[in-house]
């Protein structure tokens, strides 16, 4: 019998019963069914944090892949950023003005529920006025770093914050209560990955060639490099740098597409046609924003029984590294096709 840990015990009855306070609260519920029916698996959400860090980074005009690279008013400009960039995705109504002279407009209104959105790179780092006092807040954290994001709906109550010592006078939520008192819709899952952040320095640098144009190298590089893993818009972007950074991945003389498929790879996009090739052939399948890369050989007798995908009138599976390369076949076009 394994030894009694009480302490556990005690933190684990604990976390149930502010779980069951965190559910009578109906708003909260409320509120957070609601967004978990509008986005059940969480993707959208994630779609929102990749696109809205990448959208700071600005790859396409600074070069830059990481967010220390960012400066400081950039950092603090993210909050704001996140709070639009979902009210647009999933159309939420403007809140109404609280406070006790109603100097405080919140973010969102949620089927009649008014709801701040508040967001930190640090877990923990959410900065509550203190005119949001009782109303709810959508506390959302996104760790490029880590490739990790949580979201969550906290009612906010005094005897839970600390005391504010800035100039602003705004409120953290204390540390030992940001499990048990947030009602997480998401916690500690997948962001999509920051690929040019995530790469040895050395395979970024043979990405990244200095130099003016050099844009369409750095992308068939890219995708040359680092296959079968989604690569997200915002990685291409940082390679082309250009605004048309799109066009270097399409068919035509020099375009990534056509060069790489002379050395049998091929790029998957988001769409339907191309991600059930993906998923046939057993590659990384790309999500909205995300292309990925693989290398493809003829099926014969030694690939036994891997999953294979028929092309062009022949059957293909993934290259092994002995398979000697060969033209790999072209994709089925997808022209006015949506992303998923």
């Amino acid at each position: 019998m394994l030894p009694f840990n009480e302490d556990a015990s005690i933190q684990a009855a604990t976390w149930i019963a502010h779980q069951g306070l965190i559910e009578q609260d109906a708003d909260v519920k409320k509120v957070a069914e609601h967004i978990r029916a509008l986005d059940p698996d969480g993707k959208r959400f994630a779609a929102v944090l990749r696109d809205t860090i990448d959208q700071l980074l600005n790859g396409e005009a600074t070069g830059r892949y990481a967010w220390k690279q960012l400066f400081k008013t950039e950092k603090t400009h993210a909050g704001t950023l996140v709070e639009i960039n979902l009210q647009r995705e999933f159309e939420f109504a403007d809140g109404g003005d609280v406070g006790s002279h109603g100097q405080h407009p919140m973010d969102y209104q949620i089927l009649g529920v008014d709801v701040d959105c508040k967001f930190s790179q640090d877990f923990g780092g959410w900065m509550i006025p203190p005119e949001a006092m009782g109303h709810l807040c959508l506390l959302v954290w996104a760790d490029d770093y880590k490739s990790c994001w949580s979201a969550g709906i906290f009612r906010v109550r005094e005897e839970w914050l600390n005391t504010g010592s800035n100039r602003d006078k705004k409120l953290t939520l204390k540390a030992e209560h940001r499990m048990d008192k947030v009602h997480w819709l998401w916690h500690e899952v997948e962001l999509p990955e920051n690929v040019l952040l995530h790469l040895p320095e050395v395979t970024r640098k043979q990405i990244l060639i200095e130099g003016p144009r050099q844009g369409q190298q750095r992308v068939i590089e890219l995708f040359r490099r680092v296959q079968n893993r989604r690569i997200g818009r915002g990685a291409v972007r940082t390679a082309a740098k250009q605004l048309d950074y799109m066009a270097r991945l399409r068919e035509g003389k020099g375009r990534a597409r056509t060069v790489l498929r002379n050395e049998g790879i091929v790029i998957v996009g988001p769409y339907s046609k191309h991600r059930e090739i993906a998923r046939a052939i057993g590659a990384e399948v790309p999500q909205r924003g995300e292309f990925v890369s693989f290398r493809v050989a003829e099926a014969m007798p030694h690939h036994g029984d891997s999953p294979s995908v028929e092309l062009e009138g022949r059957h293909w599976v993934l290259a092994e590294p002995d398979d000697p390369v060969m033209t790999a076949p072209r994709l089925p076009k997808v022209t006015g096709e949506e992303e998923v």
